[in-house]
């Protein structure tokens, strides 16, 4: 696993090269020298997961048999775009999924994130190349700090509309993008939805800070970003969006503001890695009433150093603090995450209002002792918060995860993946001054195929 920001230059490029600049003689030659990609995966989850019995006024811990379970999860993804002919391609990517072997535990406790089967058009555009500018416009995968659809589940999430990505300025990437419609990971879209079939593409999308698994109404969205490497060793990231009419209690705007700078400097031996990042939101959206309710002005400021290819191994410690009154929306899109976001459970705690976040990241990279394709990843973590306003509770979360992930390198495209987290809860009740703890576990199992 990559430390939890986004190399968006990286990616750009890789979707520039997958555009060459070779045209087709004819429409027949587009279609006929297009290229087919596709995956096939098989994932394992296993999760088991406790709770408070009142969110205002606890009195005991319980089982949380909505959200304890396991699921069996097969895909297969295929990939297809034309050559282009006269700049213009077309490309598509369907997902179809299946969960043969679900019970009742694991349909309901993966609703919203893995149970459902069916198959999804994921992407289908229209593509335009001129010079350096690269447009597509339709259904499509867009990875930004603020716009992303994440890949942690078995189906990946997607949104319909058009991007722009221009790199004539030297060393510099600017990105335009707006945003029609969202395809989550199920039909699931709100609470007490069941999924259990493919998603669809909706005016709805997930907010990653205000939930990670139900999805709010929007009108649309527009976002700008800047990326530049003029200087050596050191990549420096902008982007704004605006969502307009976002629907949770109340209906209104939402403005993102996103930066980071990030700088590998090479030593002898290894690389030293310094990175800060700030991203906020202007915003009067509120989710919940009364004590309980949840205002999402705020901002996170994070930094990391790190240590990494030192014989094999790497260190990073990453800290961030958030807003004392306002939580924090990271972006649109699960793939929109907090600089602390862990393996398995990833960003929510660290996005709450009033929230102190760290994370210790151990790696290691066995080639160095011959063993190819083998990595590995220890991470501890924390995520403190402090009361907010009259809130009646307030908790903190300890993380322990681990994962190994493995590319066979006797089989091209294979690839293995085991991550582990458990996470303790501490829950303070302030009306009697009380602590509760509760645990999460999860497993993960994962095996993939590319052709």
């Amino acid at each position: 696993m990559k430390y939890a920001h986004l190399s968006v230059a990286a990616i750009v490029a890789v979707g520039l090269s997958s555009h060459a600049f070779a045209a087709a003689d004819t429409l027949a030659d587009a279609f006929k020298n297009g290229t087919v990609k596709g995956e096939l995966k098989a994932w394992y989850f296993d999760k088991d997961s406790e709770k408070l019995d009142s969110s205002t006024s606890p009195s005991r811990v319980l089982k949380d048999t909505e959200k304890s379970g396991d699921i069996f999860n097969t895909v297969a993804v295929l990939n297809y775009v034309t050559d282009t002919f006269y700049g213009l391609s077309l490309g598509s990517t369907i997902q179809a999924s299946a969960a043969p072997f679900a019970d009742t535990e694991g349909k309901k406790a993966y609703a919203s994130d893995m149970y459902g089967s069916g198959a999804v058009l994921s992407e289908a555009y229209v593509g335009y190349t001129l010079g350096k500018t690269n447009a597509k416009i339709g259904r499509q995968f867009i990875t930004t700090p603020l716009v992303n659809g994440s890949g942690s589940r078995i189906v990946k999430e997607s949104f319909e509309g058009a991007t722009v990505v221009n790199t004539d300025i030297p060393a510099t990437t600017l990105i335009a993008g707006f945003v029609d419609k969202f395809q989550t990971r199920t039909s699931y879209l709100k609470k007490n939805d069941v999924g259990g079939n493919a998603p669809s593409f909706e005016k709805r999308a997930i907010f990653n800070g205000v939930s990670a698994s139900d999805t709010y109404q929007f009108d649309d969205a527009y976002t700008l970003a800047i990326i530049n490497k003029s200087i050596s060793h050191l990549t420096l990231t902008a982007q704004y969006a605006n969502i307009g009419d976002v629907v949770a209690t109340n209906t209104k705007d939402v403005d993102l503001y996103y930066t980071d700078a990030d700088y590998v400097l090479p030593m002898n031996g290894f690389k030293l890695g310094f990175y800060a990042n700030y991203r906020g939101a202007k915003t009067d959206l509120v989710s919940g009433t009364g004590s309980n309710a949840i205002s999402f002005d705020g901002a996170q400021t994070a930094g990391r150093i790190s240590i990494s290819e030192l014989s094999g191994f790497g260190l990073a410690l990453t800290a961030a603090t958030n807003s004392k009154n306002d939580a924090v929306i990271a972006g649109m899109g699960n793939g929109a995450a907090s600089s602390t976001a862990t393996l398995v459970k990833a960003s929510s705690p660290s996005l709450r209002a009033n929230t102190d976040s760290y994370r210790l990241d151990f790696t290691y990279d066995f080639s160095t002792i011959g063993v190819i394709g083998l990595k590995s990843i220890l991470q501890y973590a924390q995520a403190n918060q402090d009361r907010v306003k009259n809130a009646s509770t307030s908790a903190d979360y300890t993380s322990y995860a681990g994962g190994i992930m493995y590319a066979v390198p006797v089989l091209k495209g294979l690839s293995l993946e085991l991550l582990y987290e458990k996470q303790e809860i501490e829950t303070t009740r302030y009306s009697n001054n009380t602590t509760f703890m509760a645990d999460l576990d999860e497993l993960r199992c994962k095996v993939n195929y590319k052709f």
